[in-house]
């Protein structure tokens, strides 16, 4: 089974005085809600979203919602309590991304799904990007610190991954300034 995992705890501290960017319009509705529409367009087995300090429940309709208490140490905590969740829920499979990726479609989240390897990742445009499928063989090896998620463990283990070219592009939104530009 294959979980679909968005991560959404971040505390958007480079959206300086602009609120939470996850719940920003973005062409017309909440950043997030791309993010979302996409990941759930792939039809994983489930989605998990794991949140932190935004309430976020006005964008979220059928997804298991994870609360990060520990969203403020970094990244790493919010990918493991995905995992954890998965893991407690019988998936053998991961496929994360961010919920500041508005334009990663659900073609990109299903060919890093397919990908037959125990890491896969997206390369969007000539980037490597989100999302990223995790095998279950290798989530002990995720870091369990830090505001790093499976790129250590890419650059670590380049034998046990596989790039998918996908459509899409890997924007990410983390600025006022992005938001303007991209909306």
């Amino acid at each position: 089974m294959t979980a679909g995992v968005l991560l959404c705890a971040g505390g958007s501290t480079r959206f300086i005085d602009a609120g939470n960017k996850l719940l920003a319009p973005f062409q017309g509705r909440p950043l997030v809600a791309w993010a979302l529409g996409h990941v759930g367009g792939a039809k994983f087995d489930e989605i998990i979203v794991v949140v932190g300090p935004i309430d976020l429940r006005e964008v979220l309709a059928t997804e298991v919602v994870v609360n990060n208490r520990e969203w403020a140490s970094g990244l790493a905590s919010s990918l493991r309590a995905g995992v954890a969740e998965a893991e407690r829920r019988g998936h053998d499979v991961v496929v994360v991304g961010l919920g500041d990726q508005p334009l990663v479609p659900p073609s990109a989240w299903v060919a890093v799904a397919e990908a037959e390897s125990p890491i896969a990742v997206a390369n969007l445009a000539g980037h490597r990007t989100p999302p990223v499928r995790l095998a279950r063989t290798v989530w002990p090896l995720l870091p369990i610190s830090g505001d790093v998620g499976a790129r250590e463990l890419i650059r670590a283990r380049p034998e046990l991954v596989r790039e998918v070219a996908c459509e899409g592009h890997y924007l990410d939104i983390d600025t006022v300034e992005d938001l303007a530009v991209w909306s």
